[in-house]
């Protein structure tokens, strides 16, 4: 078995602390894509839902990602958003 002098044993906790560290500073990045990816997939899936009921009495709303983003965020008002967005517009 190889022992490590004290040079890179001092090394290895360098690095490791540098390596704790970057995770620290970047897990708040990293967990806002995490939430906007959720969010979007929510938003996505309402969007489905509500195009599938809507195909009954014909309406239906766009499936992209803008869209997926606006329910995603606002929910219940984003959603109503939408909907008066897509009448104001064809009116």
């Amino acid at each position: 078995m190889m022992e490590l002098t004290t040079e890179q044993f001092v090394i290895t906790i360098v690095v490791a602390f540098l390596l704790l560290l970057a995770v620290h500073f970047l897990w708040r990045p990293i967990r806002w894509i995490f939430v906007i990816a959720f969010n979007s997939l929510l938003g996505l899936l309402v969007l489905w839902a509500i195009n599938f009921v809507g195909a009954l009495v014909g309406f239906s709303l766009p499936l992209n990602l803008f869209t997926a983003l606006v329910v995603g965020f606002l929910g219940l008002p984003g959603l109503l958003l939408l909907i008066i967005l897509k009448y104001w517009i064809l009116l």
